[in-house]
This record gives C-alpha cells, structure tokens and sequence, in this order.
C-alpha cells in the first residue's frame, strides 16, 4: 500500500518564474504528483486541484481525460521516455518526470491535440514551473520521439509475454502474472485493454420515482445513446461520456449510478417487500438503495458503516431517491450486536481489481500482499456476518475484484469452519451464464458493460450447528 500523504498541499509553483503556461495542464501535474509521487487517490487530488481553481466545465473534463490516462499509462511513458534519455540512469526531479509524462500522454494517447502544440505546451509548463533548463530538455525528449518513434520497441509478445503486456499495457508486473496465470494470454490482454478505456457509465433506475417507459422517452428526446442491462433491464448502459442529463436524472433521484455487476448481489439476496435487510458494509448505499427499491419502500434495511462521511452520503442518496426505509448505524461492523436477519448483505472491502478502470491510481497503490492480507481481514468479516444471520436465512458475500483469494477461497475456508452453512442456488435469482460450477457468481471487466464482481449466496441451516475455530 502508498504511504499516507504528509501533507495535503499541491507543490507550490515558483512566483518568480515569468514563463506562461496552461493553468490546467499545471493542475495536471500537480494531480500526478499528488497520486503518483506521494500517494493520494486520484478523486481526492482532482478534488483538491478543483477546489482551489475556477475551471469551466469543458477544462475540468479535459483535466479529467489528462489526468486520469496519464495516471493509468505511467509505465509505458516511463518505458518509453527511458529510450530517449542520453543518459539512461539520469535523475530527473519529480515536476519534470510528470510534466514529461503529460507531453507524452498527449502525444501518444489523444488524437485533438495536435503534436507541435502538444509539445510547445509542455515545454512551458517545464520552463514556468521547474526551470528554462528542463524545458530545453523536455523539448529535446518530446521532439526525438516524434522524429523517431520506431525506436519505441516493446518487448517481444512471444518471448516475453508477460513484460510485454506490463509495459504496454501499463500494469504492475504482478498482476500482470496473475491474470495470464488465471485467464491465458489472450483474455489476459483484453482484459488489461479494457482497463486502459475510458470507464463506462451506467444508470439504475429508480421506479419508486420514474418508469422504463419514461426513461426510455426522455433518453431518445435527448438523443442519448443506451442500452438496457443484458442481465438486469432497471440498468441502463449510457453511450456517451460523462454524467448525460445530471440534472434531470441524477440530481432528480430519477436514477442511481451504479454499475450492472454491483446488482447483481442484491438481486440475489432476494429482498422482498416489507422484509429485514442488514447491510453490514453500506455506504455510500448502492446496495442498500438498490435493496429498498426492491422491497417497494416497504420493511427496513439496516445500513452500517464506520465512516460517518460515507454514511451520510448514503443518506442523502436515499433522501434523493425518496427512499426512507433505510435506518443508517455508525458502527464497525465486527462490533455490531443487533438482532439478527433474514437477509445479510457483506460486501467486503477488497483490493477493488474488478474496477481498475475506474479507479486510475488503483493499480499502482495495490500490492499482491495487500490482497492476501485483505483474505484475512474479509475471513474474519464474514464469520461475524454469519452470527448475524437467522437460521434459515441467506447472507451474500460479494466484492469488486477479481482475485481468487479475495473471493473463492475466502468463501471456501468459510464453508470448511461452518458446516452450517451452504451455497444455495444461485440460478433462481441470476442468469446461469455468470454462475461457475461451484455456484459462484462471477463478473469481469472484458464482459458486456460490465465491472469484475464476484457474489455467492448462502444458506443457514435450520438447527445446524457450527464448529467454530
């Protein structure tokens, strides 16, 4: 895991410098700094960055496109500026790596940003904000790669496959490994591929405030592309980027951005109207608001969480869907004590690999440690979870990444301490296409609008007893 930030302020650009250069190309760097030099997330370095700028709409999408790409695409531009340096063990100070790193992302990766003006940009960010000398020297590295970028050779796909896919694709060289070992090459690289595209957005619609039929109307009015989820139809699949309609939809309550794949465990809890769900890990309330529409508004669902933030964040999605069946708890949840329920809902903090492609520092602030020591953590969450539930009641274990020990082997070493537990059938409440042999029910990021997710659901026998350790 990144260390923790000491300090939550940008890097002050020299007052004496008289240079011009692009206020929003300068946030750009100041983001890559923040995420990738001292280990802040990217949402909450663009937060800072917005917060202190005026930039119109139009710059802050253009900042997003920027930061995000050249975030995700870090090993590939290090990988390829390394092949023009004179010098290849040359210390560069960390302003001038990430300006450098946005020139070349715009040389690379954007096709309205014509070359010369790409280059003529990132050269007075390195001349305002570092020194006269590192824009001569950014103007050299940027211009030999537009002279000669056939020098830029990768390693060899047959020979080296597994170095190949990391610096082309841009991905840490563990988990590179991990996903040739566990899906083959091939699928390994379209699954790496569809990480590096911008995320796709969906919409759930809220019918406790608005039908198909209307969304359905005010989408072609507005000429919005979409298309309705292949698994689950109250999603919508939006074709064009950004938050389309905000106002109308969103801000409305009329929907709930979330993605198909996160449903999926709700579905299969299988709330029903005027029931008890305990949402053990709620907030910001997907699940929890997902699970109240299904019930019709009618019954509770008890949403913890320890982060009072969060929570209140969930509260005030639900308020705005016009959903009050939610009773919010600011607990830890291995603290809770309440009374037990039909219906327990643990998804379990993860590594989050099944979202890489919307979380852009994610696959540089994530270790292969960092998942086994979440197997631990989440092994201990879901035998509390379990206590928690009546006998003859369901409990659905779900995450957002696709690391088997997160997943498969938390859920088996589950099953092998209580005996008074099974999977139950998962094909009365999902499509039998996402379900394996085992009767997990699996999601990945290469699929149709989808996010890699991984839910199963399980049953409490009625006068089981369990063999605890």
């Amino acid at each position: 895991m990144a260390p923790k930030p000491e300090s939550k302020q940008s890097p002050p650009i020299d007052p004496g410098k008289k240079v011009k250069y692009d206020p929003v190309r300068a946030a750009c760097v100041h983001v890559l700094d923040m995420v990738l030099e001292r280990g802040w997330k990217t949402d909450e370095a663009i937060s800072q960055v917005f917060s202190a700028s005026k930039f119109s709409d139009l710059d802050r999408r253009f900042l997003l496109q920027l930061s995000h790409g050249a975030i995700k695409m870090k090993r590939r531009l290090d990988f390829t500026y390394s092949l023009f340096l004179q010098r290849p063990d040359f210390k560069m100070d960390r302003l001038t790596r990430n300006i450098l790193r946005l020139g070349l992302y715009q040389l690379i990766f954007t096709d309205r940003i014509p070359p010369g003006a790409a280059v003529s940009e990132t050269v007075n960010l390195a001349r305002g904000m570092v020194h006269h000398s590192r824009g001569s020297f950014v103007n050299a590295v940027l211009r030999n790669y537009l002279r000669e970028p056939n020098k830029v050779v990768f390693p060899d796909r047959n020979t080296q496959p597994e170095q190949y896919l990391g610096e082309f694709y841009s991905y840490p060289d563990w988990f590179v490994k991990y996903c040739v070992g566990e899906f083959g090459f091939e699928r390994a690289e379209k699954l790496l591929a569809k990480g590096n595209r911008p995320p796709d957005v969906t919409y759930r619609l809220n019918p406790l405030s608005f039908s198909a039929a209307d969304m359905n109307k005010l989408l072609d009015k507005h000429k919005v592309g979409y298309k309705q989820g292949k698994y689950l139809p109250d999603f919508y699949h939006i074709s064009k980027q950004g938050l389309p309609l905000e106002k109308e939809l969103i801000d409305s309550g009329r929907v709930y951005v979330q993605d198909e794949s996160a449903g999926l465990a709700v579905k299969l809890l299988d709330p029903q109207s005027g029931g008890h769900v305990l949402d053990l890990a709620a907030a910001p309330g997907g699940k929890s608001t997902y699970a109240a529409t299904l019930m019709e508004n009618e019954g509770l669902v008890t949403a913890i969480d320890v982060n009072q933030r969060r929570l209140e964040t969930l509260v005030e999605n639900a308020l705005r869907l016009g959903i009050h069946i939610i009773a919010p708890v600011l607990c830890d949840m291995l603290d809770f004590k309440g009374p037990a329920s039909d219906r327990v809902l643990l998804d379990a903090l993860c590594s989050g690999w099944g979202v890489v492609g919307k979380h852009s520092d994610l696959r540089w602030s994530k270790t292969k440690d960092d998942s086994q020591k979440l197997a631990e953590t989440q092994g201990r969450l879901i035998r509390h979870a379990a206590d928690l539930v009546r006998p003859g009641g369901t409990l659905v274990y779900s995450t957002c990444t696709i690391i088997r020990d997160e997943n498969d082997q938390v859920v088996e070493e589950f099953l092998l301490e209580r005996p008074d537990f099974s999977i139950d059938d998962p094909a009365k409440y999902v499509p039998g296409e996402l379900i394996n042999e085992r009767g997990f029910v699996k999601t990945y990021p290469d699929g149709e609008n989808l996010d890699g997710a991984f839910c199963v659901r399980l049953k409490k026998k009625v006068g089981g007893k369990s063999k605890k350790a």
